[in-house]
């Protein structure tokens, strides 16, 4: 009689596959069955060990792949004589090294985070940006084998050709890697874009907004990189500053001290925040405003605040934020997007400009409030490092810059003010964006 199908009977990538979706399975319940039934803070907890776990489950399958080319592959084969040597020895042990460093970059987010990033952290993640880029040219290079093969009359690709390949991968891996971590390691470069805007009062012309995000306090980014931004921003001698979210991955009591350097700010007429996804996954939004506040920072919470210089109190542009998308998605208790409750009190007489952390978010509120005339967003990191890119461009609306939506309307989206956890950028850089507003 035909054998039962038996989770024993599956390759190593079929069960990891089959764990991997037990686990996505099971972050859509929390997310779904769980979200009324438990507090929040449990809720979080939850869901970072599950994302840990299917974070963690994907690794594997690329693991396995990894493992497949650079060490059974290259060291096999033509070169069985290697196979027990002193020097494959090593090689196996450096990549599975190399593999479990990857694996537990994101453990870091539990157990070091501090002040100041643990050699640890950096270093783990680290291996993650190499791993990510090392499984991307693999796989390039292994498809387009496969492809050539299909045009070269049915001829297989050698293992020397294959060897050729996985060092290739190796080497170019190594010197992305150092090139992303140079880039990455810069100061923000300062970017001054001029934007007009319609019903601009002549009293608020040339207006300098700084625009701040995704600077990911937490345990690749610390006090020393944040207190070099707010000394860069001081310098511009901004009117406003505005951050746009994504600005923390861990709670208040872990990171007060680390981001001490934001009361330290000096624009003339404020500073105000608008949260991003990353706030939500804290599970710490309300801690983090409290302590916002008392570094002068006003969190726009669904809400508005009119700006004007001192003495010309009739003349004024709108600022709203809203919370991030991700906060209704979460069921987070007292917040989500509220694009209408933020413009409550705005005046169609003067221009509004809008903090929304991911541009999936100013595109939704653009649609409910057309009249709306700038969009600050973040989010996308301009893909952060290659090939992230790729994906980072396909799924958001807008990528990076500015964009010009209608005659009254543009949106500007920063590629962020430092890097989300793998300490790398490839293709792109860290700005911090000095927006001055004009009358059109």
């Amino acid at each position: 009689p035909p054998k039962m199908f038996g989770f024993s009977r599956l390759s190593a990538e079929g069960k990891v596959g089959v764990a991997t979706g037990v686990v996505f399975f099971s972050i859509l319940i929390s997310r779904t069955v769980l979200s009324e039934r438990v507090d929040v803070g449990t809720r979080a907890s939850l869901f970072r060990v599950q994302f840990v776990l299917f974070v963690n489950s994907l690794l594997l399958l690329g693991s396995l792949y990894i493992w497949k080319r650079v060490v059974t592959r290259l060291c096999g084969a033509r070169h069985l004589e290697l196979a027990n040597t002193w020097t494959h020895r090593c090689w196996r042990a450096a990549v599975l090294l190399f593999l479990a460093l990857a694996h537990c970059s994101y453990l870091s987010m539990f157990y070091l985070v501090d002040t100041e990033p643990h050699w640890l952290s950096m270093l783990s993640f680290s291996c993650l940006g190499m791993y990510v880029i090392l499984l991307f040219l693999l796989v390039v290079f292994g498809c387009a084998s496969r492809v050539l093969q299909m045009f070269s009359k049915g001829s297989a690709v050698t293992v020397s050709d294959s060897s050729r390949q996985t060092v290739l991968a190796l080497m170019m891996t190594a010197l992305l890697a150092m090139y992303g971590l140079f880039n990455a390691a810069q100061p923000p470069r300062v970017v001054e874009v001029e934007v007009p805007l319609e019903k601009l009062p002549t009293s608020m012309d040339g207006l300098k907004l700084v625009l701040l995000s995704d600077i990911h306090l937490g345990p690749t980014v610390g006090r020393s990189q944040l207190h070099r931004i707010v000394t860069m921003v001081n310098q511009l001698e901004p009117d406003v500053v505005v951050i746009v979210g994504d600005l923390t991955d861990s709670q208040v009591t872990r990171l007060r001290t680390a981001a001490e350097p934001l009361g330290l700010l000096k624009p003339r007429l404020g500073s105000y925040f608008a949260t991003g996804n990353h706030e939500y996954y804290t599970a710490d939004v309300d801690s983090w405003f409290e302590f916002l506040r008392s570094k002068g920072i006003e969190p726009l919470h669904n809400s508005n605040v009119r700006v004007f210089r001192p003495g010309q109190t009739q003349d004024w542009i709108c600022l709203a934020g809203i919370d991030d998308l991700e906060a209704s998605i979460l069921r987070y208790p007292g917040h989500g997007m509220d694009v209408q409750k933020a413009l409550s009190d705005c005046s169609e007489k003067y221009p509004i400009v809008l903090l929304a952390h991911q541009p999936h978010a100013a595109k939704q509120a653009l649609q409910q409030r057309p009249d709306i005339n700038l969009v600050l967003s973040g989010h996308t990191h301009a893909g952060q490092f290659f090939p992230l890119t790729i994906l980072a461009f396909l799924v958001n609306p807008y990528f990076c810059g500015l964009y010009r939506i209608s005659a009254h309307t543009s949106i500007y989206v920063t590629p962020g003010t430092v890097y989300y956890g793998i300490p790398m950028r490839i293709g792109s850089r860290a700005e911090i964006t000095q927006i001055t507003l004009k009358s059109a």
